[in-house]
């Protein structure tokens, strides 16, 4: 089987009341490339706030790549950035996705999946709605428009209906040619932040790109909270009386960028914590510690100072190697691996060394990686794994479909060491995870199967 390694779903982000929003949203999204790299789109209101939208598969500066600076004079536009699990990899899925209500056109641009998502769409289809696209994202705009406001202009009123029939793990981010509306789902999946720019906002799911559009941090969009910028200024109203901040673990453990904050936490200083917690749980003796890049390398630091054993570089990742569980053979596979990543035999030869790194999915990859620090002279090799085992499939936009993806929900702890092949192997208890957060509540059904939602057609 190949190797899976974790990825998230999508990124938004969007702007108001700025000069050139289309380019500001541009260089908001290139920051959140980490979040999708298959699939990228701009919608924006133009000149004669006529609402456009531009996309395409690829990377960000690679479908935008003809884009003139300025060429866009708008003052409003959202972005998006996508890696396809709900509704596969074809074009038609490329967000944002435009709608027409009213006399208006309005775009919408999502993060996350939507649970019920097959029922809603069965539903909808008995009553003649056609979707364009197999994402589950599409959905929020049909409801609008079957709501009982379906006939006026698009309104938070006709958002908050339609978003109470939702369930599921999302941040939607809708564009009129005057209005943008930001809304969270009322568990707090997934993260969604508001800056300041000038006299105008920007919404993003990662406070890092607030940072690189020169947007000073304002707060987070609470869950179940929907929140309305215009020319007037901010307006936020509840669409759900249930509100819990269940955020998805995995956020702060691997997906967002280390200088994001989420919630008032630091990504980096919480996986520095996580390292600092993990070697109490779990010590051992060596004469280095390293991590493996990029996720890996914050709780290393944290692991190094709590342990006093010195931190080093054992590894280094080539950036220019695409992913490996993609290629069609083992052998290749194991040679995307030795490419991705190479061990320094200078470093780590004849040396006791702790490896850290952020989960582990099917194996092979913490396998191979064993095996060329051995080959590279490395007399022992501890692994320590900065979260919980994985051993439940997700169902709120990781692409984690299965359990037969993931060792840990076959084997114990025990055997998967020895089929990694590691002299000692240990992972972060759920109790320090919320601990390095200093949190009372995240999601963590991946680890311990409590799914906050029901599953509906997906079990």
């Amino acid at each position: 089987m190949p190797e899976r390694t974790l990825h998230e779903e999508c990124g938004v982000f969007g702007a108001i009341g700025v000069d050139n929003a289309y380019d500001v949203v541009m260089t908001g999204l290139a920051a959140l490339q980490h979040r999708g790299q298959e699939g990228c789109g701009i919608a924006y209101a133009d000149a004669q706030g006529e609402l456009c939208v531009d996309k395409g598969p690829g990377l960000v500066f690679r479908v935008f790549a003809q884009v003139t600076p300025g060429s866009h004079p708008g003052r409003c536009a959202i972005g998006h950035v996508r890696y396809g699990t709900s509704g596969g990899r074809e074009a038609d899925n490329i967000q944002p996705f435009a709608f027409r209500q009213g006399g208006e056109d309005y775009a919408i641009a999502h993060n996350g999946n939507i649970v019920n998502a097959s029922e809603l769409k069965s539903a909808m289809g008995r009553r003649g709605v056609l979707f364009r696209s197999s994402s589950d994202s599409e959905i929020l705009g049909h409801l609008v428009k079957m709501s009982p406001h379906g006939k006026a202009a698009i309104s938070a009123e006709a958002l908050s209906l339609a978003l109470n029939q939702i369930e599921g793990a999302f941040s939607y981010l809708v564009l009129t040619p005057d209005r943008l509306y930001a809304a969270r789902d009322k568990h707090g999946f997934r993260p969604l932040s508001i800056g300041r720019i000038g006299d105008g906002y920007a919404f993003s799911s990662e406070t890092c790109a607030l940072d690189a559009v020169g947007a000073q941090y304002l707060r987070d969009v609470e869950p179940g909270e929907l929140v309305t910028a215009d020319a007037s200024g901010l307006r936020a109203r509840r669409w759900s009386k249930y509100r819990r901040n269940a955020l998805c673990a995995m956020e702060y453990i691997y997906f967002a960028r280390p200088d994001s904050d989420i919630e008032g936490v630091n990504v980096h200083s919480f996986r520095k914590e996580s390292g600092r917690i993990l070697y109490e749980e779990n010590p051992v003796e060596a004469d280095m510690v390293f991590g493996v890049p990029d996720s890996g390398l914050s709780p290393a630091i944290g692991y190094s100072e709590r342990s006093g054993i010195p931190l080093e570089t054992g590894v280094i990742k080539n950036f220019y190697v695409g992913r490996t569980f993609i290629q069609p053979t083992q052998q290749m596979r194991e040679t995307g691996v030795r490419l991705k990543l190479t061990p320094v035999r200078s470093v780590v030869k004849g040396k006791d060394v702790v490896v850290i790194d952020d989960s582990i999915v099917r194996g092979t990859t913490s396998r191979q990686l064993v095996k060329m620090l051995r080959d590279a002279g490395a007399r022992q090799v501890h692994l320590r794994i900065s979260s919980p085992p994985l051993k439940h499939p997700c169902f709120y936009g990781i692409d984690i479909s299965s359990e037969q993806e993931l060792i840990s929900a076959r084997l114990d702890v025990e055997e998967v060491r020895r089929f990694i092949g590691a002299d000692s192997l240990a992972f972060l208890s759920e109790e320090g995870l919320l601990r390095a957060g200093h949190r009372a509540d995240l999601c963590m059904a991946c680890f311990d199967g409590n799914y906050p939602t029901a599953l509906y057609s997906f079990r």
